[in-house]
C-alpha cells in the first residue's frame, strides 16, 4: 500500500502543503515536519521516497536515523555528539560523598514482608516524633500576576501554574529577596516562567541578572523578552550535579548576591541545587557565619554590587542572599546527594530506611491511584522537565492495602516527606540559614504543595525546633 494513504481513515484530511506526507499511526495524523523542495517527506522519513537513500539509526542517538551515505556528515553536527565542556561544569561538584554506603539498590515495596513494612512504619512513627506534621498553609500572591490570573483566555492549567508562580513571588518579597542588584538562580528552569514573572515584577530595578539552569535544551519564546538595559538574562546547559556557580561566567561579572529560586525542583535535584549554592567549590566544609538580613517588613534594597551581598558566601562563590523553592517527587530522592544524611543517622536511620521512605512519599500524591508495578524506572535527578508539570510517581503494588486505608496511605506519604524535607532544613541551620517549610498554594492546585524557604540566620542558632503541639505521629498507631 503506499505511504501516502496506509492506514488513514477515509475521511483524513490531506496533509498541509510543504509537510511531510508520513502518516503517524500512534498519533493518527500526518508527520508535521517541514520537507525540502520537491520532496514528499521530511529526513527521517526520506526513506518513504522511491528515490531516498538507505537509513540507518544514528549511532550517537538510536532515536532517530540518518542516511547511510551522509553518515560522517551527519555526526560532525549532531545534537547528541559530545560537546566539550562549559568552563562551569565540574564533574560531580554537587554529588555529594561517594565514599559512604550510597550503593544500596531501590526496592519495591512489594517486596518486603508484612514484618518489614510494619518495623519500617514504627521506624518512621519515631523519627517523625515532635516534628511539625500540619504545615502552616501561607498563600500569597503578587500584583505582577494578576492580570494573567484574571484573563479568562488561560485555560485551568494555565490558571494552576500561574497561582503558583504568583505565590513563590508572593514569598520571595515577603523574605525581603524580591529586588535588583542580586542574582536570580533558577534551578530546572524548563521554559523559564518563574524567571520571567521576577523580571516583570523588577523591571524598574537595577542590577538585576537572571540565570536559568536546566540541562535539557528546552527554551521558551519569553527568552527574548529579557533584553533591556537593567537586566542580563543567560541560560546555562548543564546538571545542578555539575555546576560550579563561581565560574559562571554572568556571576563573575558584577559579583552580584545571588537569590535561588524553583518551581517543582524534583527529587534529588533540590539537594543538588541546596549543595550548589551553599558548599564551597571543591569541598563540603560550612559557610562563613551569616550576616544579619533586613527585617521581612523592609522593602528589598537593590544592593551595591562592590558591597559583599548579607548571606553566607560559598567560598569563592557568589554570596546567598536565599532561596524559594517548591518541592516535589521524593521519591526521586538519591542517598548519595541527599544533604540531610547528618540528621537522618541521629535518628538510626540509613541508606535502606531512606530509600523505602522515599518510596512510600509517592503514597502523599497516588494513594488512591491504581498501583503500576510495571512502570519503567524514574531518572532520580530529573530538573524540571516541562516546567513545573508534576512527573508520575513511582507507585507500588499495594501489599499494605490490607492494613493501611487509602487515607491512612496518603498520611504516611505525607510523613515521608516531612522526614526527607526536615533533614532539609537541619542541612540549611549548618550552613547559616533559617528554613522553613510552608504551603503556598492549595491542594486543588496541586498536591506538591510545599516551599521550601530560607534566608540567613540573624543569630547562627535559628528556631528550627520541631512543634510538639503540631505532633501526629500517633495516627500511625
Amino acid at each position: 500500500m503506499h505511504p501516502r494513504s496506509a492506514g488513514l481513515p477515509s475521511n483524513m484530511a490531506a496533509p498541509w502543503p510543504g509537510r511531510c506526507e508520513f502518516f503517524v499511526q500512534k498519533k493518527n495524523r500526518f508527520c508535521k515536519m517541514v520537507v525540502g523542495r520537491g520532496r514528499r517527506f521530511c529526513g527521517e522519513h526520506g526513506a518513504m521516497e522511491e528515490d531516498g537513500g538507505r537509513r540507518i539509526v544514528c549511532p550517537l542517538d538510536p532515536k532517530h536515523t540518518v542516511c547511510a551515505d551522509k553518515l560522517e556528515k551527519h555526526l560532525k553536527k549532531c545534537n547528541s555528539r559530545e560537546k566539550s565542556k562549559p568552563v562551569y561544569y565540574v564533574e560531580d561538584q554537587n554529588a555529594g560523598s561517594a565514599d559512604e554506603d550510597d550503593t544500596v539498590e531501590p526496592v519495591c515495596l512489594s517486596n518486603h514482608s508484612r514484618t518489614e513494612l510494619m518495623s519500617l512504619l514504627d521506624k518512621l512513627k519515631t523519627a517523625v516524633q515532635g516534628l511539625q506534621c500540619d504545615l502552616d498553609e501561607s498563600v500569597l500572591s503578587h500584583s505582577v500576576l494578576q492580570e494573567e490570573l484574571d484573563n479568562p483566555k488561560n485555560g485551568d492549567s494555565a490558571h494552576k501554574h500561574l497561582k503558583q508562580e504568583s505565590s513563590i513571588l508572593g514569598h520571595l518579597e515577603a523574605l525581603g529577596l524580591l529586588g535588583g542588584g542580586r542574582c536570580f538562580v533558577e534551578f530546572g528552569a524548563g521554559r523559564g516562567k518563574l524567571s520571567h514573572w521576577v523580571h516583570e515584577a523588577l523591571k524598574t530595578r537595577t542590577n538585576l541578572q537572571l540565570l536559568l539552569v536546566e540541562r535539557s535544551s528546552t527554551r521558551f519564546k519569553v527568552d527574548g523578552k529579557h533584553v533591556d538595559a537593567a537586566a542580563q538574562f543567560e541560560r546555562v546547559q548543564v546538571d545542578i550535579q555539575h555546576l560550579d556557580l563561581s565560574k559562571v561566567p554572568l556571576l563573575q561579572q558584577k559579583n552580584l548576591p545571588v537569590v535561588g529560586v524553583g518551581k517543582h525542583v524534583c527529587g534529588a535535584a533540590t539537594d543538588l541545587a541546596l549543595r550548589c549554592l551553599l558548599e564551597k567549590p571543591g569541598g563540603t566544609g560550612p559557610t562563613e557565619p551569616a550576616q544579619k538580613r533586613l527585617k521581612t517588613s523592609d522593602p528589598a534594597p537593590d544592593l551595591d554590587p562592590s558591597r559583599p551581598g548579607p548571606g553566607p558566601s560559598c567560598g569563592a562563590g557568589p554570596s546567598v542572599l536565599g532561596l524559594a523553592v517548591a518541592l516535589c517527587c521524593h521519591h526521586r530522592c538519591q542517598w548519595r546527594h541527599y544533604v540531610g544524611k547528618r540528621w537522618f543517622r541521629q535518628r538510626g536511620l540509613g541508606p535502606a530506611q531512606f530509600m523505602a521512605f522515599t518510596r512510600m512519599s509517592s503514597w502523599a500524591t497516588c494513594g488512591t491511584r491504581p498501583a503500576n508495578q510495571d512502570a519503567p524506572p524514574q531518572d532520580p535527578t530529573n530538573q524540571n522537565e516541562g516546567d513545573g508539570e508534576e512527573h508520575e510517581p513511582a507507585e507500588e503494588t499495594d501489599t499494605v492495602k490490607g492494613f493501611l486505608s487509602a487515607s491512612e496511605r496518603e498520611h504516611v506519604g505525607r510523613l515521608c516527606k516531612l522526614l526527607i524535607d526536615s533533614g532539609r532544613l537541619d542541612y540549611l541551620k549548618d550552613k547559616g540559614f533559617d528554613g522553613r517549610l510552608r504551603r503556598y498554594v492549595s491542594a486543588d492546585v496541586t498536591l506538591e504543595n510545599v516551599l521550601l524557604t530560607a534566608v540567613p540566620s540573624p543569630d547562627l542558632s535559628p528556631d528550627l525546633s520541631p512543634d510538639p503541639s503540631h505532633d501526629q505521629s500517633s495516627e500511625l498507631n
